[in-house]
């Protein structure tokens, strides 16, 4: 038997993929993690951390290639946290996420479904229509990009496949700025500096929306910046300042002031038209988002009659395109402005069947529950965390005939759906959606029923 300790080498066979991406072998009784790899395929690997029971490595030699792999089409693969399935096909990377869905469904929550291919893009390229770039100055200079995996390393990005071309002309802009006029970069490390994120919002026809987040209350040469910013890309909307003075790994501060132009944007969706400010919750990939959204509508199986609870209802996209084919639709969400954005956005559509309320989704779904509230169908739609542990009992206590639940994560969703199997619902369909091409994350619609 090899001895299995740090830096020692290793052939292995790799059986599958972990929820982060990572080839899965076996090695002693061991699990070993090892990016970049693909399954079908043997390395030899270098073990670079060992637990009694995991392993973690890096693949020093490719014996047996997969026939799926393909070199990375872009320079900051492997060094940029933001993907992590460009060294394979597409087809190879839906096949994964789908296998991770069906993973969670069956092993977490006891789930058995025949689960249908993962919607793919259409293009798996640019796709990204909010980007947030942190800033930071280290030995090789200022950077502007992504972090490195599992670490705070900026590392400086060129350009990216997966956001717009107005982004990448957007942050050169800007850097060329801070170099020219010597704006210094936040420092985590002491939190001096001024600048910490570059944030941008684009839309279908081609608009921008800059945030600069920063350390301090004011920017200097603002009409510099806004001025190269605008010949970098004409269609520039609106320069806004962000104030975050916490120390804190938390992106935007709670203060915005519009340096030139306006604070928002408007995007289409399902024929509606949102509005969206820099804190605004939008789905990033407009597109994919369409389908999410259409099952879900497909799923809740509205015939013009039902109360639709909401719930997690951000600046009411889902609720609104329910509201066309439910009789009322009642959206509760936590963030006060998404629901004064929720409100504004039905009134913007015309649509007069949809009330918005801001508080805990369990508190509100509870509060409605003890006012004889019945809704027939509710729907779901939780940050990554999934359901708070208090939310199905007061679901199920509503008695509606239906549950949809849109999903970011598998394994939340499969603790959820096993929990509100509990309460008396069964999982009858699911379909997974590709939103996020190239990364590990994986969207999923899901229908229960009393």
């Amino acid at each position: 038997m090899a001895e299995v300790r740090k830096n020692t080498v290793h052939p292995l066979h790799i059986e599958g993929y972990t929820a982060e991406g990572m080839g899965v072998a076996r090695l002693d009784g061991r699990v070993v993690f090892i990016p970049g790899t693909i399954r079908g395929e043997d390395w030899e690997v270098q073990l670079l951390k060992v637990n009694k029971g995991v392993a973690w490595g890096k693949g020093t030699r490719l014996i047996s290639p997969s026939p799926v792999r393909q070199e990375p089409d872009c320079p900051y693969s492997g060094r940029c946290g933001g993907c992590q399935y460009r060294h394979m096909s597409y087809e190879e990377e839906l096949a994964a996420k789908g296998q991770r869905v069906r993973d969670a469904l069956e092993r977490v929550g006891g789930v058995h479904l025949e689960l249908p291919p993962v919607l793919g893009a259409e293009s798996p390229l640019r796709y990204r229509n909010k980007v947030q770039f942190p800033v930071s100055r280290g030995k090789c200079g200022l950077s502007i990009g992504f972090y490195r995996p599992r670490s705070h390393d900026v590392v400086d990005t060129e350009d990216c496949l997966l956001q717009p071309e107005a982004d990448t002309a957007l942050r050169l802009a800007f850097k060329g700025w801070m170099e020219d006029f010597q704006i210094p970069a936040y420092d985590e490390c002491t939190g001096r500096g001024l600048i910490r994120h570059l944030y941008i919002r684009t839309n279908r026809a081609g608009e921008a929306l800059c945030c600069v987040v920063a350390n301090g209350k004011e920017l200097p040469h603002t009409g510099e910046l806004s001025g190269a910013l605008r010949a970098a890309v004409p269609k520039l909307a609106g320069l806004v300042l962000n104030v975050n003075l916490r120390d804190t790994n938390v992106i935007l501060g709670d203060a915005y002031r519009t340096l030139w132009g306006r604070d928002w944007l408007e995007e289409e969706l399902c024929g509606l038209t949102f509005r969206l400010s820099v804190p605004s919750f939008f789905q990033i990939n407009r597109d994919q988002t369409e389908r999410l959204y259409q099952l879900a509508l497909e799923f809740a199986g509205l015939t013009g009659e039902e109360t639709v609870l909401d719930l997690y209802c951000g600046i009411g996209t889902i609720s609104l395109c329910l509201a066309r084919l439910a009789g009322h639709v009642i959206g509760a969400e936590v963030v006060p402005q998404a629901i004064e954005d929720a409100r504004a956005n039905a009134l913007r559509n015309g649509v007069t069947n949809a009330e918005f309320f801001c508080g805990d989704a369990g508190e509100v779904a509870a509060r409605l529950a003890g006012q004889g509230v019945r809704p027939q169908v509710i729907c779901v739609d939780p940050p990554r965390k999934g359901l708070a542990p208090e939310v199905p009992a007061v679901l199920a206590s509503m008695a509606p005939d239906r549950i949809v639940y849109v999903s970011c994560d598998p394994a939340t969703l499969a603790r959820d759906v096993k929990r509100l199997e509990e309460l008396g619902y069964r999982a009858v369909q699911a379909q997974p959606v590709d939103l996020f091409p190239r990364t590990a994350h994986v969207e999923t619609v899901l229908r229960m029923e009393r």
